[in-house]
C-alpha cells in the first residue's frame, strides 16, 4: 500500500524545515504499509516471508522515526550570540569577551578580574571559569529537548549542593463547622523532608590550535554543541537507573510493590501475569490497567515511557474494534502516541524481560525532580593532550522521585 499524503494536509510545528513535512509523511506511509501487513500476518498465521516483511517495515518505521527526531532537535536548539536585537548589560559583554579570549588563548586576567568584582566564590583557577550566563541558559534549554526524562520532568535550580523538599506524611485534622460553632483544636502535621543533592557531571572535548584561532568559528556554540550530547547521554541513564550514588537516584532504583499494596515511598507496579512477556490474548488490558492504576489528577498529564524495542512490540497492538493503539506523531515534530498518551522514548528503559520493569506511565512533571545547580564551569587544559587543547566542563546535577505516587511501572512477570 503506497497511500500519498500531499504535503499541504500535513500539520507542522512552527519552525521546522519542509524537509520535516516529508519525513512525516514517509513515516504516515510507512505506517499504513504495516498495518496492511500486519493485519494480513494475523490472517496467515506462521508465514515467515509476512513475518519478515513485517520485520522490515517496523526498521523503516524506527528510522524514519529517528529522522524525524534529529530534523526537530536541530530546529529545537537555540542559536547563541546570533540574536542583533538582544540587549546585554555591559557586564554580560565583558564577561563573553573575556570567556572567549580564555578558551581561545588561555589568557584568564579578565575572567579573574571579574570574578573578584564579583566576589565570586563558585569557581576559582584550579576549579575553572564559570561559563556566561547565557551559554549555560542555552546549555539547559539544549539539554531539555534531547534529554528523554529532562523533557517531561520538573525541574528546580538551586544555588546550594542540596536541594530539601518537605512533604506532609500526615497532615492536620480537618472538617466541616457551622459558621457559629465552635472551632476544635486541630492536630499539627507531621512533616519529613526529600534530599536531592547535585552531583557533578563531567564532559572533557577537545579542540585543535586550529578550531581555537579561527575567529570564524563560534566558541559558545561550539562548547555547547560539544558538551549537550554527552551530558544528556549521562542524565537519561541516571535519571532512569541512577543508584544515588555520585549521581541522580533513577525513578527504577527505588523499591516497588504491588500497585494493591502501595506506601509512600515505593513506586507502584502493574504486572503483565507473564513473566518475561506479554498476556497471550488482549495484551494491551494491561496497558489500560497500569493507566487507570494513576489517580485521575496525574492521569491527565500522563505519558508512557519506554524503549525502542518495547515501543516496536506495543505497535501491534489493537483494541476491541481493531484500530491500532499506537499512532505515529500527528504533526511533524511531535509524539508518537498510545492510547492518546505521548510515548516517550527512553533507550535506558529495560527491554522486555522476567521480572523486568520496561513500561513507565505517570504524571513525570510532578513525579520526578531534576536539580540543577547554578553555573557551568571550563578548565582549558593544554598539557594532557598535546597537541590538543582540552576543555573540562563541568555542572550539577541531582534528580529524583518527589511524589510516589504519580508514576506506576509495568513488571512483566506473574505477579
Amino acid at each position: 500500500m503506497d497511500t500519498q499524503i500531499p504535503l499541504a494536509e500535513l500539520e507542522t510545528k512552527a519552525g521546522l524545515p519542509p524537509e520535516a513535512l516529508v519525513t512525516h509523511g514517509d513515516m504516515m506511509r510507512a505506517f499504513e504499509a504495516f498495518k496492511e501487513t500486519n493485519d494480513e500476518r494475523l490472517e496467515k498465521r506462521g508465514d515467515v516471508v509476512l513475518e519478515e516483511k513485517l520485520a522490515r517495515i517496523d526498521s523503516a518505521l524506527d528510522a524514519t522515526q529517528r529522522r524525524l527526531d534529529t530534523i526537530a532537535l536541530k530546529s529545537a536548539r537555540p542559536q547563541i550570540g546570533h540574536d542583533s536585537k538582544a540587549v546585554r548589560s555591559q557586564s554580560a559583554i565583558e564577561h563573553k569577551a573575556a570567556f572567549e579570549a580564555y578558551v581561545r588563548s588561555g589568557e584568564s586576567a579578565g575572567l579573574r578580574a571579574l570574578e573578584v568584582k564579583a566576589l565570586s566564590v563558585g569557581s576559582n583557577p584550579d576549579g575553572g571559569y564559570l561559563v556566561p550566563p547565557e551559554i549555560e541558559t542555552q546549555i539547559g534549554e539544549r539539554l531539555t529537548a534531547i534529554s528523554p526524562i529532562r523533557s517531561i520532568a520538573g525541574s528546580r535550580t538551586i544555588s546550594g549542593n542540596v536541594y530539601k523538599k518537605p512533604f506532609m506524611t500526615a497532615g492536620p485534622a480537618v472538617g466541616w463547622v457551622g459558621e457559629t460553632d465552635a472551632r476544635p483544636q486541630t492536630t499539627s502535621p507531621t512533616l519529613d523532608e526529600l534530599s536531592f543533592p547535585a552531583m557533578e557531571l563531567y564532559a572533557m572535548p577537545a579542540a585543535t590550535a586550529t578550531l581555537l584561532e579561527d575567529s570564524a568559528v563560534n566558541i559558545d556554540q561550539w562548547i555547547a554543541q560539544e558538551v549537550e550530547q554527552v551530558f544528556a547521554a549521562q542524565e537519561g541513564a541516571a535519571f532512569v537507573t541512577g543508584d544515588g550514588t555520585n549521581k541522580p537516584k533513577g525513578f527504577l532504583s527505588y523499591t516497588t510493590v504491588a500497585n494493591d499494596s502501595w506506601t509512600w515511598g515505593n513506586i507502584g507496579t502493574i504486572a503483565t501475569g507473564v513473566a518475561g512477556g506479554w498476556p497471550a490474548s488482549d495484551p494491551s488490558d494491561v496497558l489500560v490497567d497500569l493507566i487507570y492504576a494513576v489517580n485521575a489528577g496525574y492521569r491527565q498529564n500522563g505519558a508512557f515511557v519506554m524503549n525502542r524495542k518495547t515501543q516496536s512490540a506495543v505497535r501491534k497492538f489493537k483494541d476491541s474494534t481493531g484500530n491500532y493503539l499506537w499512532q505515529p506523531p500527528a504533526v511533524a515534530g511531535g509524539r508518537a502516541s498510545l492510547m492518546t498518551f505521548p510515548v516517550v522514548e527512553a533507550e535506558d528503559m529495560p527491554d522486555v524481560a522476567a521480572g523486568s520493569l520496561s513500561v513507565a506511565f505517570g504524571d513525570f512533571n510532578r513525579g520526578y525532580l531534576v536539580v540543577d545547580r547554578a553555573g557551568v564551569t571550563v578548565l582549558r587544559d593544554p598539557y594532557t593532550a598535546k597537541p590538543y587543547v582540552l576543555f573540562y566542563t563541568t555542572k550539577r546535577v541531582g534528580g529524583g522521585v518527589q511524589d510516589f505516587d504519580a508514576i506506576k511501572l509495568l513488571k512483566f512477570a506473574v505477579s
